[in-house]
């Protein structure tokens, strides 16, 4: 979001990177559908659908609607706004594969464009994936009734949920550095092996997943003393 705001066009971009690795690269990655699409069971079609999206025409006078929305200023509770914020996207549907991914990855852009967050570290899909029934059905009580009040009550415990595990996990990360420096102080070393501990210590807890050969040059250290460590 450093050079483009929350926007259509960010969501063409991040639609592109996220469906042109993953399944789905087939379903116009980074394009707005341009075809009806439906939701409904495996086998379901258009007659059969628990729910179809509006036409392409209508769609794109949604989309321009929504970006909108997402930019002006409001005097309502950003949390409640990012609710509506989401449901508005799913409902809308815009791409033929990802507006799952897109939609729950719009609610973080969002928090953290009203800095909310300061970091990305509130995983709530998983909390949505858990409850993913109720999820689709408060949605769904939306269109068929109009009523906003359960989503909203059900997104906010969804917020709640997902800040409490975030901070549980961040406690644990916490700890677990502590504890990990303690064993570096314990170590029979000199003072130097021991600051590049320190320094490879702070490199995985930023890059969990790593290779030797990159890190090596990352550090500037020793492949072979890696591979010891």
């Amino acid at each position: 979001m450093k050079e483009l705001p929350l926007c259509n066009r960010l969501l063409l971009e991040t639609h592109k990177v996220l469906i042109s690795g993953l399944r789905g690269k087939e379903k116009s990655p980074g394009e707005f559908r341009r075809s009806q699409n439906w939701i409904g069971g495996y086998g379901s079609n258009l007659k059969t659908a628990s729910y179809i999206p509006p036409d392409v025409e209508t769609m794109k006078e949604y989309l321009s609607d929504l970006e909108k929305f997402i930019n002006e200023e409001s005097k309502m509770d950003e949390l409640i706004k990012t609710a509506l914020i989401h449901y508005q996207f799913e409902t809308i549907h815009p791409f033929l594969d990802g507006n799952g991914r897109i939609g729950r990855l719009l609610i973080i852009l969002y928090l953290l464009n009203k800095n909310i967050i300061s970091t990305p570290t509130l995983y709530i899909s998983y909390y949505l994936k858990l409850n993913r029934i109720e999820y689709y059905d408060r949605m769904s009580e939306i269109r068929r009734s109009g009523n906003y009040e359960q989503w909203i009550k059900f997104f906010l415990k969804a917020i709640i949920i997902s800040c409490e595990s975030a901070l549980e996990t961040s406690d644990k990360l916490i700890k677990l550095n502590e504890t990990n420096k303690i064993k570096i102080d314990d170590l029979s070393l000199n003072k130097g092996s021991k600051e590049n501990l320190y320094k490879l210590l702070s490199y995985i807890e930023a890059h969990p997943i790593i290779e030797i050969k990159n890190t090596s040059l990352d550090l500037d250290l020793s492949y072979i003393q890696l591979i010891r460590w």
